[in-house]
C-alpha cells in the first residue's frame, strides 16, 4: 500500500476554509457560525475575512479545534458495496472499506453493482471541484451489454443522446468486444452510462469504471485502495484550476 502523502498548506486561509478543513462544518455553515459570534481566533472574535495560519488557535464554541491531514484515497469498489459512509439497510460502504485514519468521503457516486476506481478525500475543496460540471473531469467505463451494439450505436453514444434530464454531452464511445463498449464522459449524471446505453437500445448487464480524473484501478483487486502520491494530488489540483 502506498505510503501517506499528507498536503499541508503553510500560507495562511481563510477562517471557514480552515474550520471546514478541521471537519467542522462546510464553509457556508462555518460562515454561520462565525456571524454568531462563536468561533474565536487567539482569544479573539473571529471575523469572516480573518485569515489562520498553522502557528494561530481557532476555538469554537470555546473548543479549540484543528485541521486534519489531508487525505487522498483510490479505492477498487466491487460490486454489492455503496458509495455512502453509512447504510441505513446495513450495507457495506466504501467508507468501511477503507478504515482511513482520516475521516474521508467518496467523491461521487457509483451505482452499489458498479465496480471500479472510486476517489476518498477530506479535501472538500477539490471535491467539490472534482464534481462541479465545468471542470469536465474524464471518466472511463467499460460497459457489458445486452446485445452487439451497432456503428451507428456508438455513434449515438457519441454524440449525445437524449435523456429524461436532457441530451448528454459529447462523448467517446469504441467497441472492445461484441457486447462490450467503452465510454469516456465528463458528466456526472446519475446513472448515466446505464441510461445512455438503456436509450441505444443496450441496457448494461456489468459496469465497470477503470479511470477517474486520470486514476486508474489497474494493479489495485477489488477491495483494495492506495495513496495517491503527491504528483497525482498536484495533478487533480492543477486541473481543477483551469477554468
Amino acid at each position: 500500500m502506498a505510503r501517506f502523502v499528507p498536503r499541508c498548506h503553510p500560507s495562511p486561509v481563510r477562517l471557514n476554509a480552515y474550520m471546514a478543513r478541521a471537519g467542522i462544518a462546510s464553509r457556508r455553515k462555518a460562515d454561520e457560525l462565525i456571524k454568531a459570534g462563536r468561533v474565536s481566533v487567539n482569544g479573539a472574535v473571529g471575523q469572516l475575512n480573518t485569515f489562520v495560519e498553522g502557528k494561530d488557535r481557532v476555538a469554537v464554541d470555546g473548543r479549540e479545534i484543528a485541521p486534519q491531514a489531508l487525505a487522498y484515497v483510490l479505492l477498487h469498489k466491487p460490486a454489492g458495496v455503496v458509495t455512502t459512509a453509512r447504510d441505513p439497510h446495513g450495507r457495506p460502504t466504501v467508507v468501511g472499506l477503507v478504515e482511513h485514519t482520516s475521516r474521508v468521503v467518496p467523491v461521487g457516486r457509483l451505482d452499489a453493482d458498479t465496480t471500479g476506481a472510486i476517489l476518498l478525500t477530506n479535501d472538500g475543496e477539490l471535491a467539490h471541484r472534482l464534481a462541479h460540471p465545468k471542470y469536465e473531469v474524464e471518466k472511463v467505463y467499460e460497459a457489458e451489454v445486452e446485445g452487439e451494439p451497432s456503428d451507428d450505436a456508438l455513434r449515438r453514444l457519441a454524440g449525445g443522446v437524449e435523456l429524461e434530464d436532457g441530451p448528454t454531452a459529447p462523448a467517446r464511445a469504441r467497441r472492445l468486444g461484441r457486447s462490450k463498449v467503452e465510454l469516456v464522459i465528463h458528466e456526472g449524471r446519475n446513472r448515466q452510462v446505464k441510461r445512455m446505453c438503456d436509450a441505444v437500445g443496450h441496457p448494461v448487464r456489468r459496469l465497470h469504471r477503470t479511470r477517474y480524473a486520470g486514476l486508474t484501478v489497474e494493479g489495485l483487486q477489488p477491495g483494495d485502495w492506495r495513496e495517491l502520491t503527491s504528483e497525482e494530488v498536484a495533478t487533480l489540483v492543477a486541473a481543477t484550476r483551469t477554468r
